[in-house]
């Protein structure tokens, strides 16, 4: 069995379904979805950002980012990054000189399932990243194992290269492409309709009567 898996990067979403994808609100895809979403304990650690792309996965062992290093700088525009910790929540793989390197390359940011380091240069450089938290505890480069686009687990969801991404303030949602865009078309059309109840609350109805909420309950009553 060999102790590093550097498989090619997977073909990357289309423009404008990415454009699409951004349009569209994470936490709007969980008003109809029920699976997808990573764990809301991995949050936006870098600056405040909407990010969709194309997800390119790494699984790291605990404590060795040898193969982060190795592959951050192949990644391409329009890519997210998404990092298996394997488990691991103590050791930051992620820190000041892997974002200058990430930056570098256009990437449009990173989902880390573990925490982070160097926070304030990340949010100095303007990378987008979701992570658990931080820790001056880091990784090392052991070059003990490692696997470059495979299916992944991050945040409690299986990634594959090549899924669609969206991240926000609200968390993360990985999408099949074989339902991404119909996916984003709903979002889209959801949050239009939002601006229809909003003007009909300022209007002055009652928030269960727009939505029919008060009649659910009446009928129990």
């Amino acid at each position: 069995m060999k102790d590093f898996i550097r498989n090619p990067l997977p073909p990357q979403i289309a423009p404008a379904l990415v454009r699409k994808l951004l349009a569209a609100e994470a936490a709007t895809c969980g008003h109809f979805l029920h699976s997808h979403f990573m764990a809301g304990e991995i949050q936006a650690m870098g600056p405040e950002a909407r990010i969709a792309g194309t997800a390119v996965t790494l699984r790291l062992a605990a404590n060795d980012s040898a193969l982060l290093h190795d592959v951050i700088s192949d990644l391409r525009p329009g890519d997210v990054l998404i990092v298996d910790r394997s488990g691991d929540t103590r050791h930051a793989c992620w820190g000041g000189g892997v974002t200058h390197a990430a930056v570098l390359t256009g990437m449009a940011g990173a989902v880390v399932d573990g925490p982070l380091t160097d926070l304030g240069e990340i949010r100095r450089l303007g990378l987008p990243i979701w992570a658990r938290g931080r820790s001056a505890l880091t990784t090392k480069l052991y070059a003990q194992s490692g696997a470059f686009n495979i299916p992944v687990s991050c945040g409690g969801v299986i990634v594959h290269p090549g899924d669609a991404v969206i991240a926000d303030e609200s968390g993360v949602v990985v999408l099949p492409p074989e339902i991404a865009e119909a996916a984003a078309d709903r979002a889209i059309a959801m949050q239009a309709a939002e601006q229809t109840l909003i003007a009909r609350l300022r209007a002055g109805e009652r928030m269960g009567d727009i939505s029919g909420a008060s009649a659910m309950i009446a009928e129990r009553l």
